[in-house]
């Protein structure tokens, strides 16, 4: 009688988790997540040490992208290539193909870097910034720091394989969001499918961005593909469909088609388990709060933030929002002021809490109109 209720416990602790048990990525790790809420939706080994390939290009894009956004750098600013740079212009490595004294602007080596994956650009762009790429390389893990990147060291501008190069499939999931969250404009060189150079000397090179999603219909516009021998495939990826984006990435695909056919599946799966709804928009009226000896009844307020949460397909009803405050909240109140709380509980567990902020000043009433309402709470319990 033991074994089979032991049996059928096991086969109900099981049957719960049936959604999750049923999906795997075939990679040795990955991650996905919500851009909007935040919310990891899986993950795999997900603070495993890896080699990260072309992925640290994406930190290469942000340090010039930062630079830009500050007005320390411009898109038409133009460097001088180096003999370092231009020997990566050779066959075997990935390569915009420029030569030894060209000038090269700032955007050319940035769409070099990005659809064509080009780490003579790599190294052109992080010698025209930080004068050495190993100075530039400092840059890049200072940022990766700044990002709460905790398990991220950069050694390099293009990802070329060296021991003291690693990251993690979570740090690249953070920089990534980085990237699209702080650099949405710049962001859409990572969508552009091929690259054309007109360059010095030569009749103009098109090259095609290598990430296969772009070319699926998905709703693809990035990131960064990675491949060496001893990390094998990788690849940050996302999507962005009716408003709603995602982020994946992973890192050991054992092919360029399992790389592909995993990445898609990670995007479809967060997409088709996952409802995302909107709480609240920042800087909108969420709700009107009670105001006692005050000029205004009440006032309203809002959050600072967009308020997002994640959850299961069909389970909408499990969540639960509410105002929370001491009120009536008496008077003076201060325009932004924190007055309440907007509380998210998700089956009956608290996933989220959020200062809630006064929209406007409320002016305290002068003397007599406190003491009419005073009396009128005393008798009626009419605030």
């Amino acid at each position: 009688m033991f074994k089979l209720f032991l049996f059928f416990l096991i086969l109900i602790l099981n049957f719960g988790n049936i959604s999750h048990a049923n999906f795997e990525v075939k990679a040795k790790t990955a991650i996905i997540q919500d851009y909007n809420s935040g919310e990891i939706l899986y993950e795999k080994e997900a603070d495993l040490s890896i080699y990260p390939a072309s992925m640290t290009k994406i930190m290469t894009s942000i340090i010039a992208f930062d630079l830009i956004k500050s007005g320390d750098l411009s898109m038409d600013e133009k460097f001088i290539i180096s003999e370092k740079a231009w020997r990566l212009s050779t066959s075997g490595y990935s390569s915009m193909f420029i030569m030894v004294g060209d000038q090269v602007s700032v955007e050319n080596l940035l769409r070099g870097i990005i659809v064509a994956s080009g780490n003579d650009a790599c190294i052109a762009l992080a010698e025209g910034i930080a004068g050495t790429e190993e100075e530039f390389a400092i840059l890049m893990t200072a940022k990766a720091k700044e990002l709460g990147m905790e398990n991220t060291n950069f050694t390099n501008s293009s990802g070329i394989n060296h021991p003291d190069n690693y990251s993690t499939v979570r740090d690249i999931l953070i920089m990534s969001r980085y990237l699209i969250k702080e650099h949405p404009e710049y962001y859409k060189m990572f969508a552009e499918k091929e690259f054309t150079w007109d360059r010095t000397g030569g009749d103009p090179i098109t090259q095609g961005n290598r990430n296969p999603l772009l070319y699926k219909n998905l709703g693809a516009d990035g990131i960064k593909t990675g491949y060496l021998a001893v990390e094998k495939y990788s690849l940050a990826s996302s999507i962005n469909r009716n408003g709603r984006r995602l982020i994946a990435v992973g890192s050991g695909f054992v092919s360029k088609n399992a790389r592909s056919r995993e990445s898609a599946k990670m995007l479809t799966y967060g997409l088709t388990n996952f409802d995302l709804v909107k709480i609240a928009e920042a800087n909108k009226t969420f709700d009107k709060i009670d105001v006692w000896l005050g000029k205004d009844k009440n006032v309203e307020v809002y959050t600072s933030e967009d308020v997002y949460k994640t959850i299961k397909k069909a389970k909408k009803k499990l969540l639960k929002v509410s105002v929370k405050y001491v009120g009536p909240v008496e008077a003076p109140i201060k325009k932004d002021q924190k007055i309440a709380k907007l509380r998210v509980v998700y089956d009956q567990e608290l996933v989220g809490e959020y200062d809630l902020l006064a929209s406007k000043e409320v002016k305290k009433v002068n003397f007599f109109s406190r003491l009419i309402k005073s009396l009128n709470y005393l008798i009626w319990g009419d605030v």
